[in-house]
């Protein structure tokens, strides 16, 4: 799954102001990959594919309806069969492919290799496979989320709730569904569980791999209240001597709390604590 996540803030190991300074640091480097120009405030549009041509522009006609005055009414077609997506530009409509001018291509979708990026104008066209379902992922630059940004608002730092976990491998991994928000699931392979004590309660989680890292869904009795509701996302290191660190200050909002555009995985159910988690981001927006 293409998630965009920031990279890893570095571990000072130290206590006091130094932690609360790589917090800061992490959180910094969290809102400036979210206000990027590939972040997840630029995601603008998620248009299904149908079977056949999916004509694009900002046409009301079109089958995928761009921005008003973003682009030109026509700006092409999407012709989708049997799993593939080519384009075709309309004539005297320059856009690139991967950067480069071209009229044509064939669209790769975002997994398992890079997707293929279309741009014309500030705006950015990829193919996502979800499923079985394939669609036009749309970025737009100048999109309102992102010009209408308001900051993320965090629960103070707290060091009791960065945690050493005792890494239980999965020999062989684990097969689990995971659902999301289309109401879709998923087989993932989950490597082992990861178990940790939060004010004197046992608890444990279950993540997948991600980019090199173990990443965690989870939900906890401050979803829905303090926190974004279905649940909210944590990447740790891998385990090394049979544990694994846990820096809930580092729990972060999926993307769908930023734009309706994501297709977020949601927490299995056994990675729904029965804790309160006063940590890392707060509920975003409404």
């Amino acid at each position: 799954m293409l998630l965009m996540a920031i990279p890893p803030a570095p571990q000072s190991g130290k206590s006091g102001k130094t932690y609360q300074q790589e917090i800061e640091a992490w959180r910094q480097r969290r809102v400036a990959a979210l206000q990027a120009d590939d972040g997840w405030l630029t995601v603008a549009g998620l248009f299904w594919l149908k079977d056949g041509k999916n004509t694009v522009g900002t046409d009301a006609g079109n089958d995928i309806v761009l921005p008003a005055g973003s682009a030109p009414g026509r700006v092409g077609v999407f012709e989708f069969a049997n799993g593939a997506t080519t384009f075709e530009a309309a004539a005297g409509v320059n856009v690139t492919i991967d950067g480069k001018p071209a009229t044509n291509a064939t669209m790769t979708a975002d997994t398992p290799d890079s997707p293929t990026l279309l741009t014309i104008n500030n705006l950015t066209m990829l193919v996502i496979k979800r499923g079985d379902r394939f669609g036009i992922r749309l970025r737009d630059k100048s999109s309102e989320m992102r010009r209408h940004f308001t900051g993320i608002h965090y629960f103070p730092v707290e060091e009791a709730y960065r945690v050493r976990a005792k890494w239980v491998p999965y020999d062989p991994p684990k097969s689990i569904a995971i659902p999301n928000i289309l109401g879709q699931t998923e087989m993932q392979s989950y490597p082992g569980r990861a178990e940790f004590t939060l004010e004197g309660h046992p608890l444990s989680l279950e993540p997948v791999v991600e980019d090199g890292r173990l990443f965690f869904i989870f939900k906890d009795l401050t979803s829905g209240y303090e926190t974004y509701p279905p649940g909210r996302f944590l990447y740790a290191e891998m385990p090394k001597g049979g544990e694994v660190a846990l820096d809930f200050n580092k729990a972060q909002n999926p993307p769908c709390a930023f734009t309706p555009f994501a297709t977020c995985p949601l927490p299995p159910e056994q990675n729904r604590l029965d804790v309160r988690v006063e940590a890392g981001e707060m509920r975003y927006g409404h």
